[in-house]
C-alpha cells in the first residue's frame, strides 16, 4: 500500500515499522529486520500527526478483515509514494463505509491502533510481550543466524538497535491487547503483506 495512504503510521516512528516485522511470523529473522527498515526519504517538513488511540471493538476488527481484500485491490494499482487522486480516495472511502467505518481515515486509525498492538506480539508464542521485547528477540535471531552475510547482518542489527533506542508508543487501551490477541492469526494473514 503506498506510504501516503497511511499517514498516521509514521506517527509511531521506527517502533511501528518494527511492528510490521513482527507480523511476518514465518521466514528468517533477516527478512523481519529488513521489513523494519524505513525506506530512504527526504526529511519531512513537519512532524507526522500523533496516533489517536481508541478502544477497539470486535465490530471494528471484523470490518478491517472484511475490507482488506477490496482495499488491497485498489491500492495495489497505485504507484509507491504517490498521493491518491480524488477518484481513488472516493473508492477507499466507499469500501471503508461499506464495512462499517465513517470513512477511510476512520479505517486507517483502527488499523494503526491494531498495528500498535501487533508490534508487541511475539510471533512465535502469539503472546503480547511488548515492542521492546519483540525487537530484542529479533536482534537475537539476527545475531544467531549464520547464513546472513556480515554486511547485511551489521545493517540489520544497526536498524534494530536504532529501533530499540526510539521512543515506543505505549498501548493506552489495555483491552486492545486481548482483543487483537483473539484475532491475531486473521489479522496477521490480512495485514501481514500490507505492512
Amino acid at each position: 500500500m503506498p506510504a501516503l495512504l497511511r499517514p498516521a503510521l509514521a506517527a509511531f516512528g521506527v517502533a511501528c515499522l518494527v511492528s510490521a516485522a513482527s507480523l511476518a511470523s514465518s521466514g528468517p529473522a533477516f527478512a523481519q529486520a529488513k521489513q523494519a527498515a524505513p525506506a530512504p526519504q527526504a526529511a519531512p517538513a513537519q512532524a507526522p500527526p500523533a496516533l489517536k488511540q481508541i478502544a477497539l471493538t470486535d465490530k471494528q476488527l471484523d470490518g478491517v478483515l472484511a475490507a482488506q481484500k477490496d482495499l488491497d485491490a485498489i491500492t495495489e494499482k497505485l504507484p509507491e509514494n504517490t498521493a491518491p487522486d480524488q477518484k481513488v480516495i472516493a473508492q477507499l472511502d466507499g469500501v471503508a463505509k461499506k464495512n462499517g467505518f465513517a470513512g477511510y481515515d476512520d479505517y486507517s486509525n483502527v488499523v494503526d491502533n491494531i498495528s500498535l498492538v501487533l508490534g508487541g506480539f511475539d510471533p512465535a508464542t502469539r503472546k503480547y510481550v511488548g515492542t521492546e521485547a519483540v525487537i530484542k528477540a529479533q536482534i537475537a535471531q539476527v545475531e544467531a543466524d549464520k547464513k546472513i552475510p556480515a554486511k547485511d547482518k551489521k545493517e540489520a542489527l544497526d536498524e534494530l538497535n536504532d529501533a530499540l533506542k526510539a521512543p515506543v508508543t505505549a498501548v493506552e487501551n489495555k483491552g486492545n491487547i486481548d482483543l487483537v490477541g483473539k484475532y491475531y492469526d486473521k489479522l496477521v494473514a490480512a495485514l501481514g503483506d500490507d505492512e
